[in-house]
């Protein structure tokens, strides 16, 4: 019977499945760990080894080691992981990609899983309708754990019979005895098929099938896991290409690292594959090489555990190599990438260009450090505007007037970026305490960005004054220069809160400037009138001096929210 369309998008449609299902999983195992991940996440800026080991447990927990290093270069994108620490986590994320293959050959192939995979969606769906947000999430982990294995066994089913398909096999069979030729061949379809589908362990699983169905041989199908390594490289560098210098060379490590190590065990895959092969049987299993055809069953049920066992020795003899060589790694990307000296401190996402995670609650985690560098930014820009105050020379504060109108601008881009990102996270399925954060950042963004439009109104005030030709007497310019200090300290409380995780926060030190500000304002305000009364300085000048005060006064207020929405979700 000839293979149709529609058995080809039988098989799509079950791969589709298969990966709705890890997904699913991934996004339940994530809200299930909650704190726990971002605790992970943080604790990435440690040594080598724990950096491996941090790669590997992500990768294990979101089953998608493109999502680990994309995650990873949106880290060192943001100055959270240096260079050195990133190549350790992104070697880490290799090893922690070979738990999908090991599910599969241990229970997709072994025991027939899809028999017990719509009784377990029965037991977790009164869990998916339940109140409790904790039991709901244990639901959609069984539930996408579950649907997983009934998207692989759809896949083996959809995968063509040999029997009475010979011209398939006999088109694999004219590209298998090229030698060296036929590895890379095979290594290039692994590379390509992880390029499109966008995940090394759902290649993975594929390529299992694949195996199991007889398709391909065991040396053929272990050329294209070597390729799938390269293809999960493509997703990170993709994501880099609008990141900054030291993303893009993380992304680069990333490459080198796995190309490396494809190529020297192309070397000697042959003798390699034997030694897994022997080391299969020793652990009672067949022989996957086993050529002789009346073996062929024998051989076949072989394959998947040989394949795991060959992904797994592999990968975790590539980091033992290629660790001692990570400053050479560092060496070589920065050659690479040279670093681009004319980058200037302006407004610019690190965190968030590389589009949103794997899950929520990583998206918000990367969202809070991008809300922190804004607010880093938004401090910078107030230094401009004090420098601006105090400038006698005209063209230089021509120069700071464009600078501050320029970072004003770019305040406003930014702003609009980050709300669009956590609107988008806002529309997947959050956790109540999640939407509980969405909103507060929503709210962070909105007030920094008015820091940002009060800091262009004192300039334009300030810009006004040298037109009007208004003329400052020194005690009113000591006083606005006592005003700038006291904003200067609240803006530097609220980015210091929001750098702290949410449980360290404390607002009384924000709460003590606001209110001395606004004690101020009230005192220069008073003055102010009765200086206008008594003449000390032009009514022109007195209107700019009020313009300056009372901006000040908003942005102590636009600081205490922002420091109120962080006390406010403190877990």
């Amino acid at each position: 019977m000839d293979y149709g369309l529609g058995d080809f998008l039988t098989l799509i449609g079950s791969l589709g499945l298969f990966l709705y299902g890890m997904k699913l999983m991934s996004e339940a195992l994530q809200k299930v760990a909650g704190d726990k991940m971002r605790t992970i996440l943080s604790a990435m800026t440690s040594n080598r080894v724990k950096g491996v080991m941090t790669g590997v447990l992500i990768t294990a927990l979101i089953q998608s080691s493109s999502a680990t290093t994309v995650m990873v270069v949106s880290f060192v994108n943001a100055g959270l992981l240096s260079l050195v620490e990133s190549v350790g986590v992104i070697m880490g994320a290799n090893i922690g990609t070979t738990v999908t293959a090991w599910l599969i050959s241990l229970l997709g192939f072994k025991v027939s899983m899809s028999a017990i995979s719509l009784p377990l969606i029965g037991l977790s769906l009164p869990l998916l309708f339940s109140g409790n947000r904790s039991r709901k999430n244990w639901g959609e982990l069984v539930i996408g754990f579950a649907l997983l294995f009934i998207g692989l066994q759809f896949l083996k089913e959809s995968m063509p019979d040999i029997k009475n398909n010979p011209a398939i096999l006999n088109f694999l069979a004219s590209y298998t005895d090229l030698g060296f030729g036929s590895y890379l061949l095979f290594a290039g379809i692994g590379t390509l098929l992880t390029i499109l589908i966008q995940s090394s362990s759902a290649t993975m699983a594929l390529t299992l099938v694949m195996c199991n169905s007889g398709w391909i041989s065991f040396d053929m199908a272990a050329a294209m896991v070597l390729g799938e390594n390269i293809g999960t490289t493509i997703t990170a560098n993709l994501a880099a290409m609008v990141a900054n210098t030291s993303a893009k060379r993380a992304a680069r490590a990333h490459l080198i690292f796995n190309t490396f190590g494809v190529l020297w065990m192309l070397m000697i895959l042959p003798y390699f594959l034997e030694g897994i092969a022997a080391l299969n049987m020793w652990l009672g299993g067949g022989n996957p090489l086993e050529t002789d055809p009346a073996l062929a069953a024998v051989t076949i049920a072989a394959v998947p555990v040989s394949l795991s066992l060959f992904h797994t020795i592999f990968n975790v003899l590539n980091v033992l190599i290629m660790i001692w060589f990570t400053k050479l790694i560092v060496k070589i990307v920065i050659k690479l990438v040279p670093s681009n000296e004319s980058e200037d401190e302006v407004f610019k996402l690190k965190h968030i260009t590389t589009g949103m995670l794997s899950t929520p609650e990583a998206s918000l985690f990367q969202a809070k450090k991008e809300i922190s560098l804004y607010a880093k930014h938004t401090k910078m820009m107030f230094g401009y505007v004090k420098d601006a105050f105090n400038e006698t020379n005209e063209k230089s504060f021509l120069k700071l007037y464009e600078k501050v109108d320029k970072l004003e601008d770019e305040s406003d881009d930014m702003e609009l970026e980050i709300a669009n990102y956590l609107t988008t996270v806002s529309e997947t399925r959050l956790s109540p305490n999640s939407s509980k954060r969405v909103r507060a950042f929503l709210k962070m963004v909105d007030d920094i960005e008015s820091i940002g439009d009060s800091m262009w109104n004192i300039t334009k005030a300030l810009h006004r004054k040298r037109e009007q030709k208004a003329w400052f007497p020194q005690e009113v310019r000591d006083n606005l220069n006592k005003m700038f200090e006291l904003v200067d300290e609240a803006l530097i409380v609220m980015f210091n809160n929001t750098e702290k995780n949410f449980e360290e926060v404390v607002t009384k030190k924000a709460y003590e400037i606001e209110k001395e500000i606004d004690e101020f304002r009230t005192i220069l305000k008073q003055q102010h009138l009765s200086d206008v009364k008594a003449k000390k300085y032009e009514y022109k000048a007195g209107i700019i001096y009020n313009d300056i005060f009372s901006e000040c006064e908003k942005i102590g207020d636009y600081c205490i929210n922002i420091s109120q929405s962080i006390h406010e979700i403190k877990d």
